[in-house]
This record gives structure tokens, sequence and C-alpha cells, in this order.
């Protein structure tokens, strides 16, 4: 095909084509510098923002229609309250997509966290409120889909800008890994003898998402911008200039 084109492209040598993964794969530096000094912060900050909105995440696709028939529901009343938070979660990203561009990642994930809070403290004392017990819990769940189980995109995102490229593939993968183990085996296996009690299964998700709410902004940075920045001067963001 070279040849009908008239040469004008250079023939491709197979040795160079594969001269080039092999130095890129030796440039990398160890699983290990995940950990170190300097580095260890972010990994432990992105991870505890993972951990929080899976936990919440599965804890409530797992538990909830069951929590909620333990609790005292109708079947049909549990999956629909169900159903009604996870909706909640379509107008949510996009709220929590639009301000992680507009407020930073950090106060978004801190919006997303803790304005959970209202909606899980509502769930939790739905049962006391007699007839408004549906109602309540409905303003409840439409506040925590909007916010915790809506924060993936800000999450996911800040967990793989706390590493450098070299390490944004593992980095991320380790805290995916993380997340995923307590969140969906660990915290449900755990919550599961106590799905009768309204206080003990919402107080627990509210906890997590608390313990995840304040990290980023309190020991990470923001990454706005940062992939921009290293576009332009060839140094990461932040780096000291000459």
């Amino acid at each position: 095909m070279i040849a009908r084109a008239g040469g004008a492209i250079a023939a491709l040598d197979p040795a160079v084509l594969t001269r080039g993964p092999a130095r890129a794969s030796a440039a990398l530096p160890p699983y290990a510098a995940l950990f170190r000094a300097g580095q260890l912060r972010f990994t432990i900050v992105g991870v505890l923002c993972g951990v929080s909105s899976t936990v919440a995440y599965y804890i409530f696709a797992f538990l909830l229609p069951r929590a909620l028939e333990a609790q005292g529901a109708a079947v049909s009343l549990s999956f629909g309250l169900s159903s009604l938070l996870f909706l909640a979660t379509l107008p949510g990203k996009i709220l929590v997509g639009f301000l992680m561009e507009a407020i930073g990642r950090r106060w978004t994930i801190l919006f997303a966290l803790l304005g959970a809070v209202p909606g899980l403290l509502l769930m939790a004392i739905a049962h006391l409120t007699g007839n408004l017990a549906a109602i309540v819990f409905s303003i409840g769940a439409l506040i925590t889909g909007m916010t915790v189980l809506s924060s993936f995109p800000a999450t996911r995102m800040y967990l793989s800008e706390q590493f450098p490229t070299a390490l944004r593939g593992r980095g991320h993968f380790l805290g995916e890994t993380v997340a995923r183990l307590l969140g969906g085996v660990v915290a449900p296996f755990l919550l599961a003898p106590y799905i009768g009690s309204p206080v003990i299964f919402f107080g627990s998700v509210l906890i997590v998402v608390a313990i995840g709410a304040l990290p980023p902004l309190l020991y990470g940075k923001e990454t706005v911008g940062q992939l921009e920045v290293v576009a332009r001067t060839g140094a990461p963001a932040g780096a000291p200039s000459a």
C-alpha cells in the first residue's frame, strides 16, 4: 500500500514498534511508590473518598429493600422507596458533574458526602413519624440519592488524579479494589444482622460518609486544571519553576 501511494510514507520497522513499549515499561516506578513519602497521603485520601461513596452505594443496593421490610414496610412500599432513592441519582449526577468543574473536586466531594447527612437522618427517624413516615423517608431518599449516591463522577475522577501519570493506572486500580472489597463485601456482611434497626442501619452509613467527606478538603489537593498545566509547561501543577 505504501508503494501504491508513491512511497510518501516510510516503511514501518517492526523492531522500532517494539522498542518503545519496552522502554516505557522499564521506566515505570515500582508499585511501592504508591506508599512512599510524598505520595502516601494522596493515596490514602483518594482511597477514603472511594470507600465512603462505594460503601453507601452497595449497602443500599444490596440491603435497603430487605431492611425496609424488616423495619415494618410493605414489600411494595420498600421497593418503591428504594427505586426513588436511585432515581434521584439521575439529576444528582448531572449536578455533581457540573459542580466538580465549577467549584473544584474537593468542595464537590464535601457537598456530596456531607450533603447526605440530612437525608440519612430523615431516613433513620422516619419510622418515628407515624403516618408521615413514607413522606419523611421519601424526602430523605431524594436528598441522599442526589448527594452521596451521585458522588461517583467526583470521587472516581479525584481518585485517579491523586497519582502521577506513571502510577495512575495502578493507583486507580488499588483504590477501586479496596473500595469494592470494603463496600461490596465487608460492609454489607457486617451490617446485614442489623437491618431491622433504622438507627444502626442508616447511622452506620452516615458515619462512613462523614469520615470520607473531610480528608480531601483537609489533606488533599485540588486537581482541576492539573493536566492542562502539565500539557502547557511539561511540569506537574504546583512544581517549582526554574
